[in-house]
């Protein structure tokens, strides 16, 4: 006779996505600001576009280094705090990165200060959400995705509104400030999930010693990890461009104002992207009852008709085609985003899951890094529509990719981890 779950506990599950849902929309709606207002820092502080990518760029990389410590601490401490903390550090830094007056202060209070405390963040989030969702967890994660393209949305109208109305340091007090008031409604509601003595131990009777080498080590042998791994590094370069430079694209070729610039470069995007997270998280869970490796397939067709979109979006003197460019943009990269952490958690043991996601995301951030002064300097040599051309040839090469290695290495990386179960 099987044992029934409490309903106490299976409706906590969706109280915790809930409470995860905010503090991720948090997160990048808190990460937005600095690319919406980013025309307003640039001239006021007199800074040159390569410095203001650079700052965009110090930022990802601090992040990407740092992440693998916080996954680590995801699978050794209690992921609760560190959620909370986390949020509540990058909260406090967006804050004092309003009283910023030079390059250097940016640095240090946006690119060292909030990305080493998002850096935490990451790992424990999605490491937790997947333990309270088991056979719900693609359709979990793909609601806790909305949360992304709302964030972005909302940073992307309320910043520039409030950095046209009251100035770019304004934006950093208001968004800094929601992100504290909810760590401490985190504190007292959100809950770890308790794990059984069964589940702690592994191999006899010998608990088993978290490394900070461990995710890497899980990551880069199994070939379905490692090529998940280069995809999302593919994504993360496209994406990071797109959020950095897309508002002053459009405030700049288009003159559009920057409440209007910020709310038109992300809105398309992430409303068409919103309701394909959706379709596709449901979508991902039934087709992966038959054969879970098309977890992957779409993944990578994600990306192939994804760059098309891209190309446009960069290339058109006419403004609703840069707009269908943005909503076939969006709609593309939900295939991807499903699916991201649970093809990772598919092919990885459940105790290094926080390892495997702090690793895979240092080796995605860190590459993805390099987009906002690359094309920042291409911006100044050439022109954005250039540079977003090339964001739209990374797509192509990585969308092949991961359709061919889920077709060659995906079943067998699953069974074996199924297998032992």
């Amino acid at each position: 006779m099987k044992c029934m779950k409490p309903a106490s506990t299976t409706n906590y599950k969706w109280a915790v996505l809930g409470l995860l849902w905010m503090a991720f929309l948090l997160n990048q709606a808190d990460r937005q600001v600095f690319n919406v207002v980013l025309p307003l820092i640039r001239d006021d502080l007199h800074l040159s576009d390569v410095s203001v990518g650079w700052i965009a760029t110090i930022f990802n990389l601090f992040y990407a280094v740092l992440v693998p410590i916080g996954g680590m601490a995801g699978d050794i401490f209690s992921k609760k705090w560190i959620v909370t903390i986390s949020l509540l550090f990058w909260s406090v830094a967006t804050m004092l990165t309003g009283f910023a007056s030079g390059f250097l202060v940016l640095v240090i209070l946006r690119s060292i200060a909030t990305g080493g405390g998002e850096a935490f963040f990451g790992p424990s989030n999605y490491s937790l959400l997947a333990q309270y969702h088991d056979k719900t967890r693609a359709f979990a994660m793909s609601v806790h995705q909305t949360a992304y393209y709302v964030g972005v949305i909302v940073s992307g109208y309320v910043a520039g509104y409030i950095g046209q109305k009251w100035g770019w340091q304004s934006a950093f007090y208001v968004f800094g400030a929601v992100g504290v008031v909810w760590a401490f409604v985190m504190m007292f509601t959100l809950k770890d999930k308790k794990v059984t003595e069964q589940e702690k131990v592994i191999d006899g009777d010998t608990p088993h010693k978290t490394h900070i080498w461990d995710g890497f080590k899980v990551v880069f042998t199994t070939p379905t990890a490692l090529i998940l791994t280069l995809g999302f590094g593919g994504l993360i370069f496209v994406l990071t461009g797109y959020l950095t430079w897309m508002p002053t694209y459009l405030y700049e070729k288009f003159h559009q104002s920057l409440a209007a610039a910020g709310f038109n470069s992300m809105f398309y995007t992430h409303l068409f992207a919103f309701i394909g997270v959706l379709i596709a998280g449901g979508l991902s869970d039934r087709i992966a009852r038959r054969n879970p490796g098309l977890r992957m397939a779409m993944q990578g067709l994600g990306l192939l008709l994804g760059a098309p979109f891209v190309f446009l979006m960069g290339n058109s003197e006419i403004i609703w085609v840069v707009y269908i460019g943005l909503s076939g943009f969006g709609i593309m990269r939900a295939l991807f985003d499903a699916n991201t952490y649970t093809v990772l958690y598919d092919v990885t043991p459940e105790r290094l899951h926080s390892s495997a996601s702090g690793a895979m995301i240092m080796v995605g951030f860190g590459f993805g890094s390099l987009a906002p002064v690359v094309l920042g300097a291409i911006k100044e040599t050439m022109s954005l529509s250039a540079g977003i051309s090339v964001l739209a040839a990374i797509w192509v090469f990585c969308g092949i990719m991961m359709i061919v290695g889920g077709k060659l290495f995906y079943k067998k990386d699953y069974d074996k981890i199924h297998e032992t179960k």
